[in-house]
């Protein structure tokens, strides 16, 4: 994915140790989407890569926070709800409910996150509204922010040969204070 492969970047060029890590149902498959089925599976898999960074920075006082863009940051979501394995979320486009269908939100899981989450959301995504995400943010007893992309949709800006170049830094500024 573009936005994050240029994510990891600026966070990792602004001094952050990063770990990008596919999840298993995309090991399995270079393309197409996740199904049902491969969400706890995708979960675990997500949950030994941060497992994996955890051991490798022992003992060198590091906070640890954890993001996805869609389902990734969906599948994040849910992991972060069931145990407390982060200091922080962050979700990019996150998917409140399918394209059209409002009446599924996915958001049975949001309160019991019980860390602070940074969604970045375009004003255009057809995945949820920045009004819905508002609301879904009401959820969260922790402190949340909601940085709004103007007129992307779902990519963020970031199909194809498009990209907002300055999004990344932005994101990563917006992270520092939020998280500070």
């Amino acid at each position: 994915m573009p936005l994050l492969l240029a994510s990891a970047e600026a966070f990792s060029s602004a001094g952050f140790v990063v770990l990008r890590c596919d999840l298993p149902f995309r090991q399995q498959r270079s393309f197409g989407p996740p199904r049902p089925a491969d969400a706890a599976r995708d979960r675990l898999g997500l949950k030994n890569a941060i497992a994996e960074l955890r051991n490798a920075l022992a003992g060198k006082g590091h906070r640890f926070f954890v993001g996805g863009q869609s389902y990734g940051g969906r599948q994040a979501s849910m992991l972060l709800a069931e145990e407390s394995l982060a200091d922080g979320l962050l979700l990019l486009s996150y998917p409140l409910h399918p394209p059209g269908k409002p009446e599924q939100p996915r958001i049975q899981h949001l309160p019991d996150i019980e860390v602070p989450v940074m969604f970045i959301h375009g004003t255009h995504d057809p995945f949820g509204t920045i009004p819905e995400i508002e609301n879904a943010r009401k959820l969260i007893s922790a402190k949340t922010l909601l940085v709004p992309v103007e007129g992307a949709g779902h990519d963020l800006g970031f199909k194809g040969k498009s990209k907002r170049e300055a999004l990344p830094s932005f994101l990563v500024k917006e992270f520092k204070q939020f998280f500070a």
